[in-house]
């Protein structure tokens, strides 16, 4: 069924069935072991709640146990957004532990990092071991010990920190490997709205047991807020329950689309309330009298 009225008129119950959660890890548990809590917490609190509980979360951007920081967590239907988190960049506050004295030229040659480079992901990741391109768009030296250089790393998604650290202390002749990692953004969520798992579990218990919801409309936001990078395209009503069903986005439909939109960008129609309907890619012109203006990919509703 299509959502009707906008994000932010959203029941709690309707919130947590299609919401994200901007956490913040802790250091300890893997990402799917945070993302199965959260998961279980959910669906138990919507079952005291007498509503329909959710049976799967996900996290957007694996981080290793050690590692802490920006871990938005996706509920119930908004784990189908998943794709739009491939589009954006991420950022990360790292530690490199050389293995010798940092060199007095060391700014400068980290520095040339600044660039795509080649990366083969290390042997115990989850994708095929295959030689790519990432691109490091910033790299910024924010510190400089004896032996330790804190960066600040804002990179393309897909970028492996650990063999970036491992590249770079090569290219220094100390040899080097991370140390402390936190990730600090990942496109659109950042450092600034983190929200611990203690802060969720509470609002949950303020929602359930006080009938207090203020708590969990702070913590947890509407699943649109996963797609604020992405280009839009608002489409009618009409043209939402044909998409619901499976249709593409013909041209009729389409009322507004934003400006400088590529053909075969990822992008998200909503209705005219707001409401996400779908991802897809731009395969017609928008301003047609007919024809198809958006393939699906993912539908919302």
């Amino acid at each position: 069924m299509i959502r009707r009225g906008s994000p932010e008129e959203r029941s709690p119950a309707e919130l947590l069935q299609f919401g994200v959660v901007n956490l913040d890890k802790p250091p300890g548990p893997s990402s799917h072991q945070v993302s199965g809590w959260i998961r279980d917490a959910v669906a138990e609190t919507l079952t005291e709640a007498d509503a329909a509980p959710i049976d799967r979360a996900s996290h957007a951007g694996t981080l290793d146990p050690k590692v802490t920081g920006c871990l938005p967590i996706m509920l119930g239907h908004a784990t189908r957004l998943a794709p739009a988190f491939l589009e954006g960049e991420k950022e990360y506050v790292a530690v490199l532990e050389c293995h010798g004295p940092v060199p007095s030229d060391a700014a400068s040659v980290i520095a040339e990092f600044e660039a795509p480079i080649y990366q083969k992901p290390p042997r115990k990741s989850a994708v095929s071991r295959r030689l790519r391109v990432r691109e490091i768009y910033d790299l910024d030296v924010l510190e400089v010990g004896e032996r330790q250089v804190l960066l600040r790393i804002r990179c393309e998604s897909g970028t492996y920190v650990r063999k970036l650290c491992h590249d770079l202390g090569l290219a220094l002749g100390t040899g080097a490997h991370m140390g402390h990692l936190r990730r600090t953004a990942t496109m659109p969520f950042d450092d600034t709205t983190l929200h611990t798992p203690y802060e969720l579990l509470d609002a949950l218990a303020f929602w359930v047991e006080d009938d207090d919801s203020q708590s969990l409309y702070s913590v947890v936001e509407p699943a649109e807020r996963i797609l604020e990078h992405l280009p839009a395209i608002t489409i009618a009503e009409n043209a939402a329950e044909s998409v619901a069903t499976g249709a593409p986005v013909y041209a009729p439909g389409v009322l507004e689309v934003d400006g400088g939109v590529e053909r075969d960008t990822l992008l998200a129609c909503y209705t005219p309330d707001g409401a996400a309907i779908c991802l897809g890619r731009l395969v017609g012109d928008p301003d047609a009298e007919s024809g198809a203006v958006v393939a699906l990919e993912r539908v919302l509703v």
